[in-house]
């Protein structure tokens, strides 16, 4: 029921401008089927997830450097966390390592921006992913000017050479902006306040940011034009139905992993020697 070549074509954001506000927020490219459905196919890219992430955490334990980067972009409640629940949670936990940026640190501060995210890279053999990343300080820092504008220029060109070195070195990117609605997001936060359970997940905070809500898209659609290169492309991930964007990230996921040719080490050992060993051990005990 999913045309992954159709899905994966229809959100990769092609070279040029863009426009978000032409991309609808609740479409399902690629994807025929209903929302039980799509939990279904999600379930379904499970078992070969899991085993391509286990391929490359094997090679990386045998002198492998190649890794994965999972980067997600978006407003608040266009669905970071559940996408690490529902999609990157289909993974061994073990070989994946998550990031969660905040507001720099006075240390953080003290350095370049991509300091930080440098020392938070997937070591050879795990899968990365960042929740929100790098792409803070050319879009926050540019709504809120929290950068002079010749520094958010220098940065989208650090970004693509960052990231090119990064993938000369053996990490696959796969960039996500989670497109959600002005709408959805407002539903999203009425029910956490509705929801006592949700208060905790609540802050004030979000809606003084509505107030920015064009300056924060005119920032994703620069930012995205910018760095929208070949080695490191942009997709754009419909976001109001959570179970389509937690296939389509996961479809996106299984193309990276897929494409890697990921194979199982070879034995460093004779394995019919080490059979015999066996075979010929005297009972222990």
């Amino acid at each position: 029921m999913t045309d992954t070549a159709e899905l994966v074509t229809a959100l990769r954001v092609p070279p040029g401008p863009l426009t978000l506000s032409t991309i609808p927020t609740d479409a399902t490219p690629g994807f025929g089927g209903d929302k039980a459905a799509g939990k279904i196919a999600l379930l379904g890219l499970g078992e070969e997830l899991a085993d391509l992430q286990e391929r490359l955490f094997a090679e990386g334990t045998s002198g492998g450097t190649r890794s994965l980067l999972l980067v997600l972009q978006g407003m608040d409640t266009s669905g970071k966390g559940g996408t690490l629940r529902s999609t990157v949670g289909l993974m061994d936990p073990q070989g994946v390592r998550i990031t969660s940026f905040k507001a720099p640190t006075e240390e953080e501060l003290e350095h370049d921006f991509l300091w930080r995210i440098t020392k938070a890279l997937p070591e050879p053999g795990y899968v990365g992913v960042f929740d929100r990343s790098h792409y803070e300080d050319v879009l926050i820092a540019r709504v809120r000017e929290l950068a002079p504008v010749e520094e958010i220029e220098r940065r989208y060109q650090a970004i693509n050479d960052f990231e090119a070195d990064l993938v000369g070195k053996g990490t696959r990117i796969v960039k996500c902006m989670l497109h959600i609605s002005a709408d959805e997001q407002k539903e999203r936060l009425l029910a956490r306040l509705g929801d006592p359970t949700k208060h905790w997940k609540y802050n004030p905070g979000d809606v003084d940011e509505r107030e920015r809500w064009r300056a924060y898209q005119d920032a994703y659609e620069v930012a995205i034009e910018r760095t929208n290169t070949e080695v490191a492309p942009w997709h754009v991930i419909p976001a109001d139905r959570k179970w389509y964007r937690n296939l389509a990230i996961g479809e996106l996921l299984l193309v990276a992993l897929q494409a890697m040719d990921l194979q199982w080490p070879a034995a460093d050992f004779d394995v019919a020697t080490e059979k015999k060993r066996l075979a010929d051990e005297k009972p222990v005990g």
